[in-house]
């Protein structure tokens, strides 16, 4: 009689009526020389066994979740080899990190897939061991004065063989297997005076949708676009454009199961647009809202919203610590939209309160209904109330002194023999964080 049984794998299902449940609240490891640290991005490996942060403190984190989470992702897959730990959590840079993405197929149990790409200031981008650290490969980006040249963006194609790299006006691209400098892949003239800050692919097979959408951070005019439609066939002639947004593009994604509807955000702007590129691509299919109003955003830092698996649902944060989700199926229609159809705004089907400072990142997790999301932003103190006293010191200093400190002071009067009073500052004047947690939210 044959006793085997299989584990079949349902999607993940979210239930929005209520707020979802804390299930764990993860902290950075401390850093004396930055004790002001944050995650600016967070992000799952791809088989949803560990995520790993991208630190304020130019360093890579793993973050500490719960053993029940990774024995429930494990039993969910057939024969799962054994875990080993990682080496270390914190996984450090020799400068500020730009982005980084996950190999595709990256996961713990094959060591020869388990490694991620980072892109770090005028430096190779990096393949490393995502169990160590160590560097497995270096691609250059060399411009016309020989600098080394970090990319803002990164993505990997439909087969994971290459990978895309965005920077100052041209997209170069590389081999995986071929380390070293790749083709140059020059763009549109249209975006060349802008920094390529978004990249990503269709995530459909069909070879009629062989495409990948490319953002700049310069705002689009009136007569133009910042958001060009690619072609793998085609190579760097735009096969399209998108939207007139006048704004920087901070984040692209595709929708896992609408290969043809792309969604966009922007530096400065509450709403997130998404088009069909089925119909006219000027024209946004849908605006979804965070915030009623139409104040702006007073932050210029990217706050990354994230789809689930099934696309069904958006999650973004925003700088007041709050995360809101979106219903992507509802009011969507599966027609091509015509020439004269207007866009439809959207609000979220739920909102909670997640962080007490900006919400930078989320997350969902590719098996189980959770949620991740990293917290922290830079704040500086207005005035001298809020300083910190060791910052400032008064030094008294005669206004006739023959010292060169006469020239620097920000004395007034002209009387000679006056005692005045002259604050100088003992070091800079360094950010403070708010909230750096990363949190776990369970929404079953």
């Amino acid at each position: 009689m044959d006793t085997t049984t299989t584990t079949t794998w349902t999607p993940p299902t979210y239930d929005v009526s209520k707020p979802p449940a804390l299930a764990h609240t993860a902290s950075l490891s401390p850093d004396d020389k930055f004790p002001h640290n944050f995650a600016r991005t967070v992000k799952w490996c791809p088989d949803g066994s560990v995520a790993l942060a991208q630190c304020e403190n130019r360093s890579f984190q793993y973050l500490d979740l719960p053993p029940e989470l990774l024995d429930l992702t494990l039993s969910q897959t057939t024969e799962a080899p054994v875990f080993t730990p990682l080496k270390s959590r914190t996984i450090p840079q020799a400068g500020p990190i730009l982005d980084f993405l996950w190999y595709p197929r990256a996961t713990p149990h094959d060591p020869a897939s388990f490694c991620f790409v980072a892109s770090v200031r005028e430096s190779p981008v990096r393949l490393l061991d995502a169990h160590d650290g160590r560097l497995r490969a270096s691609y250059k980006i060399v411009d016309h004065r020989e600098r080394q040249i970090a990319p803002h963006s990164l993505a990997f194609n439909a087969t994971a063989q290459k990978l895309y790299c965005g920077f100052e006006g041209a997209i170069e691209v590389f081999d995986l297997t071929c380390p070293g400098e790749g083709p140059h892949v020059l763009i549109s003239h249209l975006l060349e005076s802008g920094l390529i800050s978004a990249l990503t692919f269709c995530p459909s097979y069909d070879p009629s949708y062989s495409l990948f959408a490319a953002g700049s951070l310069s705002p689009s005019s009136r007569t133009s676009s910042n958001i060009a439609l690619f072609s793998e066939d085609t190579g760097g002639k735009p096969v399209g454009w998108i939207g007139d947004v006048q704004a920087s593009v901070m984040q692209l994604a595709f929708n896992p199961m609408k290969p043809h509807i792309l969604y966009g955000s922007f530096r400065r702007r509450d709403e997130i647009y998404s088009w069909d590129i089925r119909g006219n691509t000027m024209i946004p299919v849908q605006i979804f809202r965070r915030n009623n109003g139409s104040k702006r955003l007073e932050s210029n830092q990217k706050l990354r919203f994230d789809i689930d698996i099934c696309g069904n649902w958006m999650a973004v944060g925003d700088q007041n610590g709050d995360i809101s989700v979106f219903d992507l199926q509802s009011g969507a229609s599966e027609e091509i939209p015509t020439e004269d159809e207007c866009e439809s705004e959207k609000t979220p089907t739920m909102k909670f309160h997640a962080h007490d400072d900006a919400v930078g990142s989320v997350a969902f997790h590719p098996l189980r209904s959770l949620l991740l999301s990293g917290s922290g932003s830079r704040h500086f103190s207005l005035g001298e109330e809020n300083e910190d006293p060791c910052e400032r010191r008064d030094i008294s200093i005669l206004h006739d002194s023959d010292s060169s400190d006469e020239e620097d002071s920000d004395a007034s009067g002209d009387e000679g023999g006056a005692e005045v009073h002259v604050k100088r500052r003992l070091r800079r004047p360094e950010p403070y964080v708010l909230d750096n947690s990363v949190k776990l939210w369970d929404f079953q």
